[in-house]
């Protein structure tokens, strides 16, 4: 006898399960004396199944396998008794229940999976947009306050008209004497080229004498376009040249963009 090709067969599979016909049954049964391959082969599938039955449905009686122990011989009946149809049907309802219950844990644990991704892209856009609102709230605040300084009546406002170079450009210098302070207004100025920035310069105009008042840094990503400067000078004028990337020491005058004299008052 082949006892590879008989365990893979499954008929002891269905020996455990009482599914043979009477006559199968008691051939098993011989076999299974005969060959000690076979019987415990037999005891591993009672095994299985009892465990499985155990952790599917704790409660379940031991006594629903008590047929079995006939077929094992661990008894000594001179005739196998077939289990009735009722036993046969509760050996497997804990190997079932188990398969229901994995499958069930694991829909749930997708399911779990699914809901932690949501939360997580809920929790990213929520911060996004707490992002948003306090950065709009900043804003608003620096426009205000932007606002309220520009309207002072300490300010003297200078206007800045275009020169040769780009005749269109404009701006403004929104000038706090007191504060020494100076708002550029670039709103109507070119984005500069990469690699060039906006310098802002005081001037004092006889002699014509330039003092750089600083850049106007990150001009692209300001859409207000409005940058606030110090200014401790005695300005009679103000002028704004484009530059190399980090400034200049003096203006280039072929590069003047505007110019705007402040008045005597």
């Amino acid at each position: 006898m082949n006892i590879e090709e008989y365990i893979s067969s499954g008929k002891l599979e269905l020996y455990v399960a009482g599914l043979l016909s009477k006559e199968e049954n008691e051939q098993v049964h011989k076999d299974a004396e005969q060959y000690p391959e076979l019987k415990k082969e037999i005891e591993a599938i009672e095994a299985s199944i009892l465990a499985l039955s155990k952790k599917a449905a704790p409660n379940m009686d031991k006594a629903n396998f008590s047929s079995l122990r006939p077929r094992l011989g661990l008894s000594e009946p001179t005739v196998i008794t077939l289990p009735k149809q009722k036993s046969n049907w509760s050996s497997y309802t804990g190997w079932a229940a188990a398969v229901i219950l994995s499958a069930g844990l694991f829909w749930m644990y997708n399911q779990n999976k699914e809901l932690e991704s949501k939360i997580e892209v809920v929790s990213q856009e929520k911060e996004t947009l707490e992002t948003t609102i306090e950065n709009a709230n900043n804003s608003l605040i620096k426009s205000q306050d932007l606002l309220n300084t520009i309207r002072d009546q300490n300010i003297a406002v200078v206007a800045l008209g275009g020169q040769a170079v780009s005749p269109e450009s404009f701006a403004k210098a929104y000038w706090n004497k007191e504060e020494k302070k100076v708002f550029i207004d670039a709103k109507g100025l070119p984005e500069p080229p990469d690699g060039f920035v906006y310098q802002v310069w005081s001037l004092k105009l006889n002699p014509l004498t330039p003092t750089s008042l600083g850049l106007l840094e990150n001009f692209k990503g300001d859409e207000n376009k409005i940058f606030p400067l110090a200014n401790n000078n005695e300005s009679e004028a103000f002028g704004i040249t484009l530059e190399p990337a980090g400034g200049s020491e003096s203006p280039n005058l072929e590069q003047l963009y505007t110019l705007g004299v402040a008045s005597n008052s």
